[in-house]
């Protein structure tokens, strides 16, 4: 027997059998609740993402402005390739923050987009919108979503500033899907179809950088995947599910 059949030998004997995986299936796990777990945020890097700058801690070799990254598990991905997504639930909010340094890394408050708060802002010379006690409120667009591939994994992606136009097509993409049922047309489920977001190179008179491009793929097909974000999106529409904004959300460098 060769050195390479003793080295496959005996990584198959030391493998274990998903057979007995499976009879324990979830065991261990019986304490740990939704609080308990981190969504992970879906986001572009820029110029001054940390997980770009090697002597930054947080740090992941490899990486790139304009790729995409997973900030629970460090997964990126190519932007111009991009990701493919089922987006299961939309909602937008306007969080308040204290500036930069002021900030212990969560949001002060997050408030609905029918609050009277919006009435008492001003805009400042950086264009943020300030409330009387010197905090400012961002609008952003939360898109919650199960990113495909081998294992299906629910995420956020959160759209503030000039990628509120990129929500707001994404919308409409999706609003606009109609088909033929037996009682005529109807909108189907958001989580119908599948979206390839890319990120592209976008510019202002203030700078350039990395944003969202969204395209529609098609419809899912997989019934299975199809359960998981139709899970999804009733536990997010109950409020089993939440965004945690604050150190894990990426911190936008995007011009206003």
């Amino acid at each position: 027997m060769n050195q390479e059949a003793n080295i496959a030998k005996r990584e198959n004997a030391g493998a274990l059998s998903t057979n007995l995986f499976e009879a324990d299936a979830n065991a261990g796990s019986q304490n740990i609740a939704q609080e308990d777990l981190a969504l992970p945020f879906l986001k572009v890097l820029g110029q001054l993402s940390p997980e770009i700058n090697t002597r930054d801690s947080k740090y992941i070799k490899g990486t790139q402005p304009g790729m995409i990254l997973n900030t629970v598990t460090g997964e990126y991905y190519d932007g111009e390739k991009g990701i493919q997504v089922l987006p299961v639930f939309y909602k937008r909010q306007y969080i308040e923050w204290q500036d930069r340094g002021e900030s212990m890394g969560a949001p002060v408050a997050i408030h609905e987009v029918n609050s009277d708060l919006l009435s008492k802002v001003t805009r400042d010379k950086s264009n943020k919108d300030r409330l009387p006690n010197g905090n400012y409120l961002e609008n952003t667009a939360s898109h919650f979503v199960v990113l495909l591939g081998k294992t299906p994994t629910t995420a956020l992606i959160s759209m503030k500033a000039t990628q509120l136009k990129v929500s707001r097509k994404w919308n409409s993409i999706m609003m606009g899907i109609k088909m033929q049922g037996k009682n005529g047309l109807f909108t189907p489920p958001t989580y119908s179809h599948i979206y390839n977001l890319k990120t592209v190179q976008m510019s202002n008179d203030k700078g350039t950088w990395f944003g969202w491009d969204v395209s529609k793929v098609g419809p899912i097909e997989d019934k299975s995947v199809y359960a998981i974000a139709k899970n999804f999106a009733e536990r997010v529409s109950k409020g089993e599910i939440q965004a945690k904004h604050g150190t894990e959300e990426p911190k936008t460098d995007v011009p206003y």
